[in-house]
């Protein structure tokens, strides 16, 4: 059944705090989730089992509001320099979602990497979603060289057609802003697609995420719509090589930062630190601005240490949101 905006109402969280849907569709601050990669395709089921009982098991302390799960994608297009971490197919996650996180009660939030799917197989899920408990964020080509079998506007309107009770999302590259100037524009566009929120790539440059956010903002005061929120992804950096994948992701890294990273006797304190500074610092602007926010701590490596710093990371940020307000 429908609630009156035309959504889903998502499963409420145990905690007694209201549904994600009802979070994002009404435009609060304070939403937090927490990202994982699905384990790899090549894993026994007995392994993945395993994997997922331990997910369930250390975000249960937790009081995230929902559960992201991302759609690994080869990049190679996009970026011919070699790849610090080699790419591995993983599990399509609203397969892992279904058959290995039933025991997950809250909801979550499926990537779709659209381009690799055909218009039929997207068709299919859609119709299948259970949309009391799955959201979506559509993801388009890494880049113009990419094999599309259905583009990103394609795949908004086969939404729209088939499941508009799916609460749907979209990307926000602050990076893409610093080269052009316009994401903001992009992020306004896919909002007029349908698009209810919007979550980031891994934010390691807090004043240039600023100026997109403002950005956005502004533009939305100017044309009369109400700015949706943007959930800002924080990830920890645990070695030089995660430091080099991040980059390589192009992910933006100010000098001064990598410099302190590279040098630093713990890279993982020193980028714990920062992701916990970056989350009060938007966390402030946010509320000054008046513009809605949230965050998704994001675990997607397989070192038990940088695993166990993303759910440390992840109770700092409910607890900054607690004491905010949110």
């Amino acid at each position: 059944m429908l609630e009156e905006n035309g959504t889903s109402p998502v499963a409420d969280t145990t905690d007694g705090r209201p549904p994600l849907a009802t979070l994002l569709t009404g435009a609060h601050s304070g939403v937090l989730l927490f990202g994982i990669t699905p384990p790899r395709r090549s894993a026994p089921p007995d392994q993945v089992r395993e994997v997922a009982a331990r997910t369930i098991a250390r975000l249960a302390p937790l009081r995230v509001d929902g559960l992201v799960l991302y759609d690994i994608d080869d990049e190679r297009d996009r970026n011919p320099d070699e790849r610090p971490f080699p790419y591995l197919p993983t599990l399509d996650p609203a397969e892992f979602h279904a058959e290995y996180l039933t025991g997950w009660e809250r909801p979550v939030v499926v990537y779709r990497c659209v381009s690799k799917y055909p218009e039929d197989d997207l068709r299919s899920w859609l119709r299948d979603a259970d949309t009391d408990r799955v959201l979506s964020v559509f993801v388009g080509a890494s880049s113009s060289q990419k094999t599309v079998r259905t583009g990103l506007r394609r795949a908004q309107e086969v939404r729209r057609e088939i499941r508009p009770d799916m609460l749907l999302g979209g990307v926000a590259i602050t990076e893409r802003h610093v080269r052009g100037g316009e994401e903001h524009l992009r992020i306004m566009g896919k909002q007029e697609q349908g698009c209810a929120f919007f979550i980031s790539q891994v934010i390691y440059d807090v004043d240039a995420t600023k100026s997109l956010v403002s950005d956005y903002y502004y533009a939305c005061l100017e044309r009369g719509v109400p700015p949706r929120p943007i959930l800002f992804t924080l990830s920890v950096c645990g070695s030089l090589k995660t430091l080099a994948f991040l980059q390589w992701l192009g992910v933006r890294i100010p000098s001064w930062l990598e410099n302190a990273l590279t040098h630093a006797p713990d890279p993982l304190t020193e980028s714990y630190d920062y992701c916990v500074t970056a989350a009060a610092e938007l966390s402030a602007f946010c509320r000054r601005l008046g513009m809605p926010f949230g965050f998704n701590v994001e675990s997607v490596s397989i070192r038990k240490v940088e695993i166990e710093a993303s759910i440390e990371l992840a109770g700092r940020v409910r607890a900054l949101l607690d004491r905010d307000g949110a």
